[in-house]
């Protein structure tokens, strides 16, 4: 049977303040769930509504379908609901190629770039303090399991950018083509900016490179890609 506190304390985790105050966060789903097991993240506490799927979980607790509706995030819960710890900043590989996410506000785009990210052998994901936590219920969600295995660090990206010897190459709207700069991309940082505003001036005046993904057509619209899409399209070219 599920506790008051532990619904009440689920309930706190949607928020990022509490996230941090506690040091975890909500994984929902069978697949993804089990997708963190195998990923050795610490795993504080799993409800499920059928315990025989993880019989090898001492800290299991088996709760009705109703109880589930009062743990869960979202309209229609999965069987399973864990809570699990968060774990410590790993170093930064600056080996190989570093994807850098500046001001990110939307938690589906960051969990969908997450995603892009490792599909494409990029392991290393740097993102600005004020950026949307990786934690956050909706990211996570997006993110299907991807958050267990990549690395996520959150950094002043100004003085990031200072310390390192590493290029920086900035996605921008008006810079040469992606598709004509015969660029090395084995290591160094390639930056995408907030979606509504893009890199901000002050990364700006620091980038290497500046490339844009060029229209097919010429015209004015749309403005812009959706920001996950352009992680997408530029990864897909150049990896």
């Amino acid at each position: 049977m599920v506790s008051k506190k532990d619904i009440k304390l689920i309930s706190s985790l949607k928020q990022r303040k509490f996230r941090d105050i506690n040091k975890s966060f909500v994984v929902e789903g069978k697949k993804s769930i089990s997708e963190f097991l195998d990923s050795k993240f610490n795993l504080i506490k799993l409800f499920s509504i059928d315990c025989s799927f993880y019989t090898d979980i001492s800290n299991q607790i088996q709760v009705n379908s109703d109880e589930l509706k009062k743990l869960s995030f979202f309209k229609n819960p999965d069987d399973h609901l864990a809570i699990f710890e968060i774990p410590k900043q790993k170093p930064i590989n600056e080996s190989i190629l570093i994807v850098a996410l500046e001001s990110i506000r939307d938690p589906g785009n960051l969990g969908t770039i997450i995603r892009t990210c490792e599909w494409f052998g990029v392991n290393d994901i740097i993102c600005s303090n004020d950026s949307v936590d990786c934690f956050n219920p909706k990211v996570v969600q997006s993110a299907m399991g991807s958050l267990s295995r990549i690395n996520i660090t959150y950094v002043d990206l100004n003085s990031y950018l200072k310390s390192t010897e590493l290029k920086s190459i900035g996605m921008t709207l008006n810079g040469q083509s992606l598709y004509e700069k015969k660029l090395s991309f084995e290591k160094g940082i390639l930056i995408f900016g907030n979606e509504a505003n893009g890199i901000s001036d002050r990364l700006f005046s620091m980038l290497n490179h500046n490339l844009t993904i060029p229209r097919s057509l010429n015209s004015d619209f749309p403005e812009s890609l959706n920001l996950s899409v352009s992680v997408g399209v530029v990864l897909g070219e150049i990896k």
